[in-house]
């Protein structure tokens, strides 16, 4: 299975935005979603080694097939980025409400 490719792709370029806006995530009035970019990072990059070590145990490791990425790692990773999304505007809500 291929399907740890999305996640992986996404994460790369998850990085390289995190890592360009860096000053700006510790910044004041900053989106909530670039403030919790590293969290999306990190569920990225771990998620995508766990599928890579899981398909390499259990020999179902391949490099490319359609498939297996339109099928499942596309809807993979856009339930998760939907629901860390979704976790970071809450928490920043929250946020907002406990201020007033």
């Amino acid at each position: 299975m291929s399907c740890f490719l999305v996640p992986l792709a996404e994460a790369v370029v998850v990085s390289a935005i995190r890592k360009g806006n860096e000053k700006k995530i510790h910044g004041e009035n900053v989106h909530p979603l670039l403030r919790q970019l590293p969290a999306l990072e990190k569920m990225l990059w771990g998620g995508s080694i766990m599928l890579v070590v899981d398909h390499a145990v259990n020999g179902e490791l391949t490099t490319f097939s359609w498939q297996d990425i339109l099928t499942v790692g596309v809807p993979m990773a856009v339930v998760l980025t939907v629901v860390w999304a979704v976790w970071a505007l809450l928490k920043a809500r929250r946020k907002t409400v406990a201020k007033v």
